[in-house]
């Protein structure tokens, strides 16, 4: 018996949403980890300004799209990149690397699963 497309998207919504949430675990765990021995002293003021966006802005959104996936992600990929904003713009600072982009990923497939929930639902209401 061959399975119907909505219940691929089901699936795919499903594995989308529990691999979404495990890498949120595993990045909000990294991060975390980075902040141990994490000295306040040490930190310029307007270094703060991008600290609320990574890791503050990303943490926050990952733990939120548990929830709400669409708003977590959202808090998520803006604030990746409001802190590559201010870092490029506001400090003048060349942040090329793609590990931030790793740690926020988690919200790429929240978004997913959110848009594949979207769907199935306004295909139940039609």
């Amino acid at each position: 018996m061959a399975m119907s497309d909505k219940s691929k998207r089901n699936l795919l919504m499903l594995v989308t949403r529990w691999f979404g949430r495990a890498s949120s675990v595993a990045s909000v765990i990294v991060i975390l980890l980075f902040l141990v021995g994490f000295d306040p002293r040490e930190v310029r003021p307007k270094e703060w300004i991008g600290l609320a966006f990574f890791p503050a802005g990303i943490v926050v959104g990952l733990i939120a799209a548990w929830w709400k996936e669409g708003l977590g992600a959202c808090i998520t990929l803006l604030s990746l990149a409001a802190f590559y904003g201010v870092y490029g713009w506001l400090m003048g600072s060349n942040v090329n690397s793609a590990a931030f982009l790793v740690f926020a990923s988690p919200a790429i497939l929240f978004l997913i699963s959110w848009m594949l929930s979207r769907r199935n639902l306004s295909e139940v209401n039609t």
